[in-house]
């Protein structure tokens, strides 16, 4: 019997189900979905902007781009906060000191607002607190100089280890004592030193995850042909739609990160999704050295000259929809089971899309993979079940070798 068409009423509406069979499932709205699905987002650098000047994130925090309000606005279960340490920490042999005292103002947040806050340090703790209305905050470490200071790397991985870290980016804006990286001219490794190698290995070892953004190319490539389980690139975005950034990752690098079962998490600042907005940045730090030469000003003057020429040169933004064009082009080379979310939020500035300002705008992205005829599977997969699976997988290998997950909750 063909379904009844043009009915209206509970009579016409009893007659349609008894030949149509059970209707299907209503599907979730955009914001339904970001709040019923695992949200994960693998970098915020909530941390470092607090320690630079501090904010109450457990209230609104206008000039934050994460707090509790918006994240559970925008359905955010595990949100990874950045332990990032700049390269003159570590020139200045602080890089320990300062990451220990970002996990200590982490720390400090998920003990004086447990109403709001909890540390996860394993999967375990992200299924227990799932349903708490709280948000899990994992810990990344960015930049791998604090464990190359002051006690031989191994007691300072396990030192790190206890209190929290669940991955390490290996480098950032330089290269260190264990890698190159995309943003260094001076490639004194050609990829990871041998301590980077061996870094990789003990990382392994502890049920760390290893992640890949920041690297120059080589030592991105050895860290995946290294390691024995999958890698992360935890903030990361896609080099075919920026040509030549080599801060975003390239379809022959995803495509190997994805057959050791890795995850690319997608940054959403404008520069690492859009070539326009990249454009911009290499023409403003053209002009500021045309104007200032190598001595770069500091303070008010260059606040002034960044002011003055963004009024000149108004900023092309980037919109949700490029985000989930890298996206659909990840899941195009990598599979769907290799993309995740790893937005770079209060860390990128002011150059995120105009409609994913910060973690309540997650709904936003959720519409956008819904409009491009994403399955709810998939688009939970995205939101932070791939991230997860590769979590779990590095803890079991960190377990196999002596070292359990220590969890918290």
């Amino acid at each position: 019997m063909k379904c009844p068409l043009g009915r209206t009423g509970a009579l016409a509406l009893a007659l349609v189900l008894a030949a149509c069979g059970k209707p299907p499932e209503r599907t979730q709205t955009a914001a339904e979905l970001a709040r019923t699905a695992l949200l994960v987002d693998t970098h915020i650098d909530a941390p470092y902007r607090h320690y630079r000047s501090p904010a109450d994130l457990g209230a609104d925090a206008p000039d934050r781009e994460f707090d509790f309000p918006r994240a559970r606005r925008g359905g955010l279960d595990v949100a990874f906060m950045a332990i990032y340490t700049p390269a003159e920490a570590a020139a200045a042999g602080e890089a320990r000191q300062l990451a220990d005292r970002l996990i200590d103002d982490v720390q400090a947040l998920a003990l004086e607002q447990p109403q709001r806050f909890a540390l996860a340090t394993c999967t375990g703790d992200v299924a227990a607190l799932r349903d708490s209305g709280r948000v899990a905050l994992g810990l990344g470490m960015e930049n791998g100089s604090p464990l190359a200071e002051p006690t031989p790397a191994a007691e300072n991985i396990a030192h790190f280890v206890r209190r929290g870290i669940r991955y390490v980016t290996l480098a950032h804006s330089a290269a260190n004592a264990y890698s190159d990286s995309s943003y260094d001219v001076g490639r004194p490794w050609g990829g990871l030193s041998s301590a980077g190698e061996a870094l990789v290995a003990a990382l392994n070892e502890h049920g760390v995850m290893v992640d890949i953004s920041h690297l120059s190319d080589d030592a991105a490539w050895q860290a995946i042909e290294l390691s024995k389980t999958p890698v992360i690139a935890s903030h990361s975005s896609l080099r075919h739609f920026v040509p030549g950034f080599e801060r975003n990752m390239s379809d022959a690098m995803l495509a190997a990160l994805a057959a050791k079962g890795g995850v690319i998490q997608i940054n959403f600042g404008s520069g690492f999704v859009s070539a326009p907005a990249r454009a911009w940045a290499v023409a403003r730090q053209a002009a500021h050295y045309e104007e200032f030469g190598p001595a770069a000003p500091t303070g008010a003057e260059r606040q002034a000259f960044l002011a003055a020429y963004a009024k000149a040169h108004p900023y092309p933004f980037a919109t949700v929809d490029t985000v989930v064009d890298h996206i659909d082009h990840a899941v195009a080379v990598a599979g769907i089971d290799h993309v995740g979310l790893g937005s770079d939020f209060d860390g990128v500035g002011d150059t995120l899309p105009v409609d994913l300002k910060d973690v309540g705008d997650f709904p936003n992205l959720v519409a956008a993979l819904q409009r491009r005829g994403y399955p709810t599977a998939d688009i939970e997969k995205i939101l932070g079940g791939n991230f997860l699976r590769v979590w779990q997988a590095v803890e079991a290998y960190g377990s196999a070798a002596g070292h359990p997950p220590g969890c918290t909750v």
